[in-house]
């Protein structure tokens, strides 16, 4: 009994864990994006509250699991830890391929034993079969797990859905090049690296949406003499395919087009205050290029 006690113990405080972390991943992410900047908190939310009812869901599933496999015989937390991991869909479906029918318990060595069994594979005891010809009445165990489960599901169905409409429809995403807030982008970027290192930012994308704008927030010590240096080449410029260089502060929105760079640039900063600055490429058609982008 302790050790059953035991195993409930650590599963729970295993998903106390893992939500634990869900919230830690967003706080850090929180910090490292400066608040969220840009965009609407009801889209992290969404995704927050996604994330928690989707662990919800997998508990109660694999709660409801636990306690089937106990009336069954089977190694119940194992079969509990695979539904929790590899979600409802696919660890239900895997439980009820391998599910073995319901036992009862040997009246003489308390064995778990079939009920087709005409005796006990432990002591050898004789099963009386006259006991399961009786019709019994056969309820769903632990419907309360179940439920919890539909419902978690359908709240984590509906806040993927919200995010997923909020998200494509543009509202509380700021897509203003201009702006003095974080942009942010609903296509994709095919990148091999983008990295920041001692105030270089390397970029080293293949290629983006139509007007995908990869951004790096920089900062101005000196701008009466600071130079903004970029050396960068696009590889592949079809027709009309250009690549344009944003430097963002306030008030003051500078842009370049850098598509066809014979020489790196050296771009002055004195149009510019201290502090720090939104440094943007605006992708619109060109691959394979590679860009190298500091101050100083």
């Amino acid at each position: 009994m302790n050790n059953i006690k035991n195993k409930k113990i650590l599963l729970y405080i295993g998903i106390l864990i893992i939500l634990l972390l869900i919230f830690l991943r967003f706080g850090l992410y929180f910090l490292k994006s400066d608040g969220f900047s840009g965009l609407s908190m009801l889209l992290p939310a969404l995704l927050l509250f996604f994330n928690i009812f989707t662990v919800c869901t997998c508990a109660f599933f694999a709660a409801w699991v636990y306690q089937d496999c106990k009336k069954r015989g089977d190694d119940a937390l194992l079969w509990a830890f695979i539904v929790f991991i590899a979600t409802p869909f696919i660890g239900l479906l895997l439980y009820f391929l391998r599910r073995s029918e319901t036992k009862e318990t040997c009246p003489t060595c308390g064995h778990k034993i079939s009920l087709k069994a005409n005796y006990c594979e432990e002591c050898g005891t004789p099963v009386k079969k006259e006991d399961h010809n009786v019709m019994v009445k056969q309820e769903t165990h632990h419907l309360k797990f179940i439920v919890a489960g539909i419902i978690s599901m359908a709240l984590m169905l509906i806040c993927l859905m919200g995010f997923m409409v909020y998200a494509s429809t543009g509202n509380g995403v700021n897509t203003n090049i201009t702006s003095n807030k974080r942009v942010w982008n609903t296509g994709v970027i095919n990148m091999n690296y983008n990295t920041y290192i001692d105030d270089i930012w390397k970029l080293d994308f293949k290629n983006a949406t139509a007007g995908f704008v990869k951004e790096q927030t920089m900062t101005i010590t000196d701008a009466d003499t600071q130079l903004l240096h970029a050396d960068i080449s696009c590889g592949t410029v079809p027709d009309e395919a250009t690549l344009v260089l944003w430097l963002v502060q306030a008030d003051v929105t500078k842009f370049v087009d850098v598509t066809n760079l014979s020489d790196p640039l050296k771009y002055p900063l004195d149009e510019f205050e201290n502090g720090k600055i939104y440094v943007r490429l605006q992708i619109n058609g060109v691959e394979n290029t590679v860009s190298e982008i500091y101050i100083k």
